[in-house]
């Protein structure tokens, strides 16, 4: 595998979404400059390490982009939504030739040449009305405020670039990032070559150089870093800044050979003092000695000729706070913590049946290193939602465009945590539920007005942690659900009786049925009834819940309950004649007895009066076909789903367990109400139950039944 070239695509594609994200937000504050340089870095980013890694059609083409953003950097043009639309369709683009190099599908060239000539021509008319401005203003060429231009100052850095042996296997070269090194200014740059073996036993695959540079910019420490952004696993790279100081117009002497080469490590200050007894040159000497190569005193002495009267202030480049891990290692970092949990399960049962006071004190240390094992591996899997939430703004840039309609999205509780495959399989719904809110929920232009509302509608999307649950709720200031409309539309398909009672939070469930729309035409955003079903199967399998709240005229909020994490999960153990199985603590409200005189009050009914509120419940001997005869007193474990209250009817509560989920072998995948199953601490395995979808087949089969 091509590391290099994986680690450019994983971070490219990581720049089209800040540059992306960057873009929306310039467009609401087009003068804002830290949003300015947030996407010039971005574009400046993925043109040089294209270039570097050979994707030169991703570089030549980002560097039109990054052309127009120089420009506006410098003042000479300004954002407009012309040139944001425009930058949009180039990130796109960009976006497109990265996953051509992934998947090998052509990319529109033409498209390329569209967008490179309509930005020229912005470019070109944006020049001249600014010059024109500044014209009719009084200003000249000479006399415009230079403030927009960078004002830190100009820093001279020291770099020591030493790549790795087999920097070349990884298709990365060397020179190229000299060459994007030298364009942020002055600089020179000396190779070091002693480590060049004879002509016998030269690799041509190998880097034996590194390279000394002394390098003048304006750009920042940032900028010089971005340039070994790829390379940095690959390569020692240090970072030490020099700076200039009032002393330089004193008439101070540059410093000293003998102390740039102590500064850099090449020599001891011993030898260096020893060295300096003599009258002779202080390089010449230690060249002489043998003491340092040529090379290093080259390199010394070029950074004296280019630094005048510096104080030294070395500052070695911060220390990575994070690092990047693929994938599948943290995956089999949660199988091995999961299997773990299992063994400590095993480990604390033996305990307890040994009745060992000191296998009972090694069992609890164990636990608690296992558990804290587990929950900082949990951890390191979780991510903000806030990247999600950002994708999805362009989302309703371009449909509020698409359908006439002004909408503008507000985000909250963006860095909130979930695991990153809840995440992952989270946006698909989130696209359905916001492509209904905007088509269905936000009304047009005109009737916002005749009601009295704002023309530019809203959408907001709020994330908060709750217990071991994540909410996310999608709101609109729309017209708001209709419970009649739904119900006429409900009953036209036969999904209900005309005459079924049903409360309105029943009504608006329906929108979740495969083939249900209640818009009248058929548009290239909705109404054929695909969508909000796909949310429902989505949020199912991610084990979580919807709740609908509307009100006609004032708009609708939908209500995503999630679980923190899916590997593993709080579940109460519970048992039907021997055969164990597990339910998810998320839904679980409370746990109640069912006696035999209680079922008999129920006149065959499978209800249960809690509190003085009736609550459905589901045997689960029946559901299975367990054999058998129950217990004389039976436990229901009443959940809530979809806003209803539903017990489900087992023979003993066992207590509460962590659960390591483990995945059905392609036997057992179509087992219908099993989610998964895990190993439990005596070695049995137990079924994890999957409420959700008991409890909607069960359902199905009343009202097929009826």
């Amino acid at each position: 595998m091509n590391i290099p070239k994986d680690a450019f695509l994983e971070e490219a594609y990581e720049l089209v979404t800040e540059l992306e994200t960057s873009l929306l937000k310039l467009e609401e504050m087009p003068d804002d400059t830290d949003l300015i340089d947030r996407v010039f870095r971005a574009m400046h980013t993925i043109k040089g390490s294209g270039a570097m890694f050979g994707y030169n059609d991703i570089a030549d083409f980002t560097h039109e982009l990054e052309t127009a953003f120089d420009l506006v950097r410098e003042g000479k043009i300004t954002v407009t939504t012309e040139l944001v639309n425009l930058s949009l369709s180039a990130r796109d683009q960009i976006k497109a030739m990265l996953d051509a190099s992934v998947d090998g599908e052509p990319v529109d060239k033409d498209r390329s040449k569209v967008i490179i000539e309509a930005l020229k021509a912005l470019i070109s008319s944006g020049v001249e009305t600014a010059e024109v401005s500044r014209s009719v203003a009084g200003f000249s060429e000479e006399n415009v405020d230079t403030t927009l231009e960078d004002t830190d100052g100009e820093v001279t850095y020291r770099v020591r670039f030493a790549p790795h042996s087999d920097i070349f296997k990884t298709g990365a070269n060397p020179i190229l990032l000299l060459r994007e090194l030298s364009e942020l200014g002055p600089c020179s740059v000396t190779a070091q070559t002693k480590n060049i073996p004879g002509l016998e036993k030269l690799d041509p695959e190998t880097c034996y150089v590194y390279w000394d540079v002394v390098l003048t910019t304006a750009k920042g420490i940032n900028a010089i870093k971005d340039v070994f952004i790829f390379v940095e696993d690959t390569s020692d790279i240090l970072i030490d800044v020099i700076d200039e100081t009032e002393e330089n117009n004193r008439g101070i002497d540059y410093k000293r050979i003998g102390e740039i080469l102590t500064e850099r490590g090449d020599l001891s200050k011993a030898a260096v003092e020893a060295a300096a007894e003599s009258q002779r040159p202080i390089g010449e000497i230690l060249v002489a000695s043998g003491s340092v190569d040529p090379g290093s005193v080259d390199s010394a002495l070029a950074e004296q000729a280019h630094v005048k009267k510096v104080r030294q202030e070395r500052q070695q480049a911060p220390q990575a706070s994070s690092i990047r891990v693929a994938a599948d290692k943290l995956d089999a970092l949660v199988d091995l913590v999961g299997e773990l949990v299992t063994v400590q399960a095993r480990l604390s049962q033996k305990a307890v049946y040994e009745k060992d006071s000191e296998l009972t004190n090694i069992a609890e240390v164990v636990e608690r290193l296992t558990a804290e094992l587990r929950d900082n591996t949990m951890s390191i899997r979780m991510m903000p939602i806030g990247a999600t939430f950002s994708k999805l703004k362009r989302l309703v840039r371009d449909l509020s465009k698409e359908l006439g309609k002004e909408v503008v999205m507000v985000t909250e509780g963006g860095d909130t945590e979930l695991d990153k495959t809840v995440i992952e399989r989270l946006n698909d719904p989130l696209v359905h539920i916001i492509r209904n809110s905007i088509d269905h929920g936000i009304e047009t232009l005109e009737l916002r007005e005749t009601s009295g509302k704002p023309r530019r509608g809203t959408v907001r999307l709020y994330a908060e942690h709750s217990g071991a649950n994540v909410l996310i709720r999608i709101s609109d200031d729309g017209a708001g659900l209709n419970p009649e409309r739904i119900r006429e539309k409900a009953v036209s398909k036969g999904i209900i009786q005309p005459d079924e009672a049903m409360g309105e939070k029943e009504l608006f469930s329906l929108i979740f049925t495969p083939g249900f729309s209640t818009a009248e035409n058929v548009s290239g955003v909705s109404g054929r009834g695909v969508g909000m079903d796909v949310v429902k199967r989505g949020i199912d399998e991610l084990r979580g819940s919807i709740e609908i709240e509307s009100a006609g005229g004032k708009g609708t909020t939908i209500t995503l309950k999630l679980p923190l994490t899916l590997a593993i999960i709080g579940g109460l153990l519970v048992e039907s004649e021997k055969a164990k199985y597990v339910l998810p603590l998320s839904a679980i409200e409370q746990c109640v007895e069912l006696s035999r005189e209680d079922a008999a009050r129920a006149h065959g009914r499978n209800v249960l009066n809690i509190r003085g509120k009736l609550v459905p419940y589901i045997p689960l001997r029946e559901r299975f076909n367990i054999p058998g005869n129950p217990p004389d007193i039976e436990q229901v474990i009443v959940n809530e789903v979809d806003g209803q209250r539903i017990g489900i009817v087992v023979d003993r509560v066992i207590g509460e367990h962590q659960i390591v989920i483990k995945t059905m072998s392609r036997l057992y995948r179509n087992i219908e109400n099993i989610s998964g199953a895990t190993i439990l601490g005596d070695g049995t395995v137990a079924l994890i139950i999957d409420v959700p979808k008991l409890i909607s087949e069960t359902k199905n089969e009343e009202l097929a039944a009826a």
